[in-house]
């Protein structure tokens, strides 16, 4: 695979941190976003911008989070302490600001990433998935069914 440019990898990033936000079990993809960052900034690729307030206080405990640009996209990320020794507090979000549109599908932004980091991807195993089922009985009626010119229920 080609070596991925700095913007490739912020669409990428882009694309994860939006399906993340809806996912059932977003922790994977938030673990992904926050580690192509990490090493972007050690890369000098990134850069910190400030400290945000956030939207939702945990515990009506107010909180900030690391606000963070790779070319023209902005992110989040869990601030670390020294970050809030090093980096100036920008007060609440912008809520008008949006990044630009990308259209990118999830499974190509994580195969990116994960190349980027050097990780191998996680196949999912379709049959170690819990399988849901309806919390009632529906009897099945295959092979009851009484066809008009066949008194056993089968065609001729």
């Amino acid at each position: 695979m080609k070596p991925y440019t700095t913007h490739d990898l912020a669409m990428a990033i882009f694309t994860v941190n939006r399906h993340a936000k809806t996912a059932p079990n977003p922790k994977a993809l938030y673990t992904l976003k926050k580690e192509t960052i990490y090493k972007l900034l050690k890369e000098n690729r990134a850069k910190k911008i400030g400290l945000h307030f956030t939207e939702q206080p945990k515990l009506s405990h107010q909180h900030s989070t690391l606000l963070i640009q790779i070319e023209d996209y902005f992110f989040h990320i869990p601030p670390s302490k020294e970050d809030f020794k090093t980096v100036q507090h920008l007060g609440k979000i912008d809520q008008h600001y949006r990044n630009p549109k990308t259209k990118m599908s999830l499974s190509y932004a994580k195969k990116v990433l994960y190349h980027y980091l050097d990780w191998k991807e996680e196949k999912s195993n379709p049959s170690s998935k819990h399988r849901r089922f309806a919390s009632y009985y529906t009897p099945s009626s295959l092979g009851k069914m009484d066809w008009p010119n066949n008194k056993n229920g089968f065609r001729k």
